[in-house]
């Protein structure tokens, strides 16, 4: 009786939508909702995020502004601080951090407070996806615990799913929009409610798995497979560098075979919230049924170690050059964990800066998404990048490739260059090093 009525809603795009969260996975999805025809109703306990959603500012690089206002304008969408309201939701999509705790563990607090509360207030005949990346078994023990407390019956009187998000920022091919959708419900009721209503929102395709366990394991799978491939990335360039052999035009002849290889890049280290937090998730699941993930956690232990190798790299440079990495004016370029993106969550870039602090460096700093940041008690003041500020430092060290970035610029006025991301790449100079 509900299905059907639900599904009707659906297809109608009578429904009404809330989402649960409006950072980098909740904004992007409140918006394709909204194009698509549905009321939607974002929430969020940041007072900021709520302000700014309703008044059509977006501070998330992958909405446009102009996108979010003129749905905003229309009355698509609108954002309510709290939960407040989420009572007159059809269906709801839980889209929360799920951080590591300082023990490495999955600290699932966001997720389930969201279900708690959505649970207090949900009326029967909804649909609740959990989109947040989290273990095998989160949707059902957690998401589902807390409804079935409250009296609902998975099939029943309710619907639930997972469906992860595969949010990508900065892709400018792929996003929320058009990128394939993995669904997995608690019956098979609950799958189809939930592939409907993606199918209606979302141009990407949609396929639908046994169980929210399998789509919960299938993007932990995603999000591992690239930290062990980046890991190999790292560890080449290690020994292509003991071994006085450039990673990079390795990887590049390697690339070249149409099979059987996809290419993956060194760096100083695993940035953003997905890649270097996730798998961990799995080890820690791992443990529950007596298995000790070697590899995975053999990964994470070469890709956390890059930042103290980019360091040691910096200093061997500065000494072969007569220079001590104590007291030496370094230029870093790039903070944010990817190029062209404005995010420092779990960046790299803040490690190998920490670490040089620590070893009494001056430094001074350059990101286009920055113009000013605090780290700690430390100020830091982006500076104007030019001829000047780069023949001033006794090294510009790059860790984020922005495309702002001239590197010709940069090798023809730095009297030093250490290039993590091989933004130097077919410049021939000494003075320039290359992870």
């Amino acid at each position: 009786m509900y299905a059907e009525g639900l599904m009707q809603k659906i297809l109608k795009k009578t429904a009404v939508l809330g989402v649960v969260g409006l950072g980098y996975v909740g904004l992007p999805l409140a918006v394709e909702k909204a194009k698509a025809g549905y009321q939607v109703t974002g929430f969020d306990l940041q007072a900021k995020k709520v302000t700014l959603v309703n008044a059509g500012e977006s501070y998330i690089g992958d909405v446009a502004g102009k996108e979010l206002r003129e749905l905003v304008e229309a009355g698509r969408l609108r954002a309510q601080h709290g939960l407040e309201g989420i009572e007159g939701c059809d269906c709801v999509a839980i889209c929360v951090p799920t951080p590591l705790d300082r023990y490495a563990q999955p600290d699932l607090s966001y997720v389930r407070a969201s279900a708690e509360e959505t649970a207090k207030r949900l009326r029967h005949g909804r649909l609740v996806v959990l989109e947040s990346t989290t273990y095998p078994g989160t949707t059902e023990e957690v998401v589902y615990g807390a409804l079935k407390k409250a009296g609902f019956e998975a099939g029943k009187d309710v619907f639930v799913a997972f469906s992860p998000e595969r949010v990508d920022p900065g892709n400018r091919l792929y996003h929320t929009g058009n990128t394939p959708k993995v669904v997995g419900g608690l019956t098979p009721e609950c799958t189809r409610l939930a592939a409907a209503l993606y199918g209606q929102v979302l141009k990407g395709e949609i396929h639908t798995v046994s169980s929210p366990r399998v789509a919960e394991m299938e993007k932990i799978l995603e999000n591992t497979f690239r930290s062990l491939n980046i890991a190999l990335a790292n560890e080449m360039a290690v020994l292509c560098h003991r071994m006085e052999i450039p990673v990079w035009e390795v990887i590049d002849a390697a690339k070249t075979k149409p099979y059987g290889f996809m290419a993956f890049y060194p760096g100083p280290g695993l940035g953003g919230h997905c890649i270097p937090v996730d798998p961990y998730y799995l080890t820690w699941k791992a443990r529950e049924y007596g298995y000790h993930t070697r590899l995975i956690e053999l990964a994470g232990e070469i890709n956390s170690g890059m930042p103290e190798y980019v360091t040691g790299r910096i200093s061997e440079m500065l000494n072969r050059h007569g220079k001590s990495l104590s007291g030496a004016k370094l230029l870093l370029l790039g903070l944010t964990f990817k190029a062209d993106v404005g995010d420092l969550r779990e960046s790299p870039a803040l490690k190998v800066l920490e670490l040089l602090e620590k070893s009494g460096c001056q430094l001074a700093v350059h990101d286009p998404f920055y113009p000013e940041l605090s780290l700690g008690e430390r100020r830091y003041i982006s500076v104007d990048l030019g001829p000047e500020s780069l023949e001033g430092c006794d090294m510009a060290v790059v860790l984020t490739a922005h495309s702002v970035y001239d590197p010709q610029m940069i090798a023809r006025h730095a009297k030093l260059v250490f290039d993590t991301r091989n933004l130097t790449k077919g410049i021939r100079r000494s003075g320039i090093e290359r992870l």
